[in-house]
């Protein structure tokens, strides 16, 4: 991965020149150049970019700003503690240089919250909770600040946008952190403010463009639960991820996010002659995830590759569980054994993923086979297959009441998918009676999945309800997710 550091050290040394006239703050046509470079994860042109733009501007201080975001994007795909302490220097530095630039100029406070904002997410990859809510207050006042000083600097409602929408969704054992930061969060007020500046920019060529469409579809998606519409738009002609790696993982995170795990390879297979593709190993296990989904156990290979090739914590449970499960499904149990003992000494439990991998090694409650297959075949969007299996399983002789939870959170999901509403909440009631004091999540997600019915029928009080129902629901499995996605839905209905 290409560093920065190069660029830093040379600005100083250019300012202090006797050609040095002063810093100062200029996005020109070099600048964005290198964002749309940085923004497609092209680092070896952006730094020639950028060190061009240095050469013939000395003393613009765009470019180090603009190099904070290799060194984050990399952290935050790579994930290789190594490197943390080393780029961490680096933002330090960068922040001390816009200290003295030119603060009646909008870019100044500008620069300085999103590297703040930046690196808040690094330290939140990195499980350091704390210094990730530090770093995100500053970056909220800073934002803030310029908003007051400069109302018509469009950039700041980007990141206003993101940061507002990330507190309307801060579950409720979290709330202390909104009152830290003085933030009065609002999903729906912040994605309109992204969604102005899209609009506001119709040639696509803007300083936070392709962060704007980044954050739009993220959060159309998890946050206000508008999977089509934030699926519909990633597909639009304004996003093209033809030799982009970044928007080509965007999407294919989607396309599996939103159960299509047959286009999520075909992103997948494009994206695999793009040059950048090579140095992320996440593009294995994105790969693996969607060949899982289609029960094609190949995907060994790939979760082997990611968890070889992998610098980072993680995923890396969550991979072993996956591995897992297919020695499970191809009945191999001493290759089951090991992946589960590989699991229990590698990686994190940062993601909710890996956490409830770590759970099911620690105690593994194995599905009957069919009700695994089940699960990954609805998850890859397969709902008639998955409808199929279901049908083939005899109830009756489903003894363990975790595997009686997953069939009828399963049989539910899939009538759901098919539009058998009515089926659907019978089978939620009853998953929901039945689990709702157990740490399998399938109780806590019926609600939610309750929850959205409601929603999409317009019975708002019964949605509330559901949703609330769902954050009653306490020490299960996914426990973060889940709740975010119920307190972001009640957020929403409440406005």
């Amino acid at each position: 991965m290409i560093r920065f550091r190069g660029l830093l050290i040379a600005l100083f040394v250019l300012c202090n020149s006797a050609f040095a006239g002063g810093y100062v703050y200029e996005f020109n046509s070099n600048c964005q150049k290198a964002y749309n470079e940085i923004m497609a994860l092209k680092n070896v042109e952006a730094k020639n970019t950028l060190q061009a733009e240095l050469k013939r501007n000395p003393d613009n201080i765009i470019p180090e700003y603009l190099a904070d975001y290799t060194d984050c994007l990399n952290l935050l795909f790579n994930g290789n503690p190594a490197d943390l302490a080393a780029l961490k220097v680096n933002a330090e530095m960068r922040l001390e240089l816009m200290d003295k630039g030119p603060s009646n100029n909008p870019w100044h406070r500008f620069c300085k919250a999103n590297i703040n904002l930046h690196w808040a997410l690094v330290h939140l990859r990195f499980g350091e909770n704390f210094k990730a809510a530090a770093k995100f207050r500053k970056s909220f006042l800073l934002l803030r600040e310029n908003k007051n000083l400069f109302p018509d600097f469009k950039e700041n409602n980007v990141l206003l946008g993101l940061e507002e929408s990330i507190a309307g969704a801060i579950p409720d054992n979290y709330k202390w952190l909104g009152s830290v930061f003085g933030i009065k969060g609002n999903v729906n007020n912040g994605v309109n403010k992204i969604a102005t500046y899209l609009k506001s920019s119709p040639d696509r060529n803007t300083p936070m463009y392709e962060e704007a469409m980044i954050y739009y579809a993220y959060l159309k998606f998890y946050l206000l639960s508008s999977q089509e519409t934030a699926w519909k738009y990633i597909n639009g002609g304004q996003y093209n991820e033809t030799d982009n790696v970044l928007r080509s993982f965007i999407k294919a995170n989607l396309a599996l996010n939103y159960r299509k795990a047959d286009i999520a390879l075909n992103i997948l297979n494009k994206a695999e002659n793009i040059r950048e593709y090579k140095h992320y190993p996440i593009f294995h296990y994105e790969r693996a995830e969607a060949m899982l989904l289609k029960l094609d156990f190949n995907c060994q290979s790939h979760f082997q590759q990611f968890l070889k090739d992998y610098k980072g914590n993680n995923f890396c449970k969550d991979s072993w569980l996956k591995l897992a499960w297919v020695a499970y499904l191809q009945q191999n149990p001493k290759r089951k054994d090991y992946c589960l003992l590989q699991l229990k000494s590698t990686g994190n439990t940062l993601t909710d993923a890996d956490k409830q991998a770590q759970r099911f090694a620690e105690k593994p409650v194995w599905p009957i086979l069919a009700l695994l297959e089940v699960r990954l075949l609805i998850d890859g969007g397969f709902y008639q297959n998955a409808l199929l299996k279901i049908q083939s399983i005899d109830k009756k002789k489903l003894s363990e009441t975790a595997n009686i939870l997953d069939y009828n959170f399963r049989y539910g999901r899939i009538c759901e998918e098919l539009n058998q509403t009515e089926n659907a909440l019978i089978f939620y009631s009853a998953t929901i009676h039945s689990g709702r004091d157990r740490k399998e999540y399938y109780a806590a997600r019926a609600a939610l999945q309750r929850g959205f019915i409601y929603e999409r029928q317009g019975r708002k009080n019964e949605a509330i309800s559901a949703f609330k129902d769902c954050l009653s629901m306490r020490n299960h499995d996914f426990q973060s997710s889940i709740d975010q996605l119920a307190k972001a839905a009640m957020n929403r209905l409440d406005n």
